[in-house]
């Protein structure tokens, strides 16, 4: 009866492992530029699950993209997925997944960084703010009484 129970327990240990590789995905990464579309290597690639309440879990894996700009990561549990993409001399990059494939591509396009935005600047397109000039009196305007 012993060995019966141990039996029991051991195939369903090995049918629960084999249910949950079913719900795991293979995810290939390729990080390239958004302006010319060569790849970008050594970007980093930081993975977080998300919870049901759209809040990041602790823990996380990073992964590092070869010279090609590629990188993957298999057993990775179905899901929503945090993405962000860092590399040098880009703007980070930061996206939500859904994993529900048992492998999936996704293609990151960096950009260059943006300039910051600054008040000692002069902003022609932005003169909201400033009062309309005065209009000067109607030729008419002189001659007539107020």
């Amino acid at each position: 009866m012993r060995k019966l129970a141990i039996g029991f327990a051991t195939a369903l240990l090995l049918a629960s492992v084999a249910l949950a590789q079913d719900d795991m995905a293979l995810l290939n990464f390729v990080v390239i530029r958004d302006y010319n579309g060569k790849p970008i290597r050594n970007a980093s690639v930081v993975m977080h699950p998300v919870e049901k309440n759209g809040k990041q879990s602790r823990g996380g894996l990073q992964i590092k993209t070869d010279p090609e700009g590629k990188a993957s990561f298999d057993g990775v549990p179905y899901g929503k997925l945090r993405v962000q993409v860092l590399a040098t001399g880009f703007q980070t990059f930061g996206q939500d997944y859904a994993i529900d494939q048992p492998t999936m591509e996704i293609t990151v396009k960096m950009k260059r960084p943006q300039g910051q935005y600054s008040i000692y600047e002069d902003h022609p397109a932005e003169k909201k703010d400033e009062p309309e000039p005065a209009k000067p009196p109607d030729k008419d305007s002189k001659d007539k009484p107020q």
